[in-house]
């Protein structure tokens, strides 16, 4: 699984995160699920209609295999 397309730090959105076009390969539904029991990282809003996440936090979600 590559993560070589993330930038090294800044912020990603949802669609470069999860399948089809991201290394999780995991549904919209079950990503929000995750956030919600605490298996992936918490979004941060950057405005009213914008939801990112930490390079970081994903990146380090890919190592430790929680994916």
């Amino acid at each position: 699984m590559s993560d070589n397309h993330f930038p090294s730090t800044g912020f990603v959105r949802l669609p470069a995160i999860i399948a089809p076009n991201g290394p999780i390969p995991v549904s919209k539904s079950t990503w929000w699920a995750g956030i919600k029991d605490g298996r992936f990282p918490k979004p941060i809003k950057l405005g009213p209609r914008i939801t990112a996440w930490r390079v970081e936090d994903i990146r380090k979600l890919i190592e430790s295999g929680g994916a």
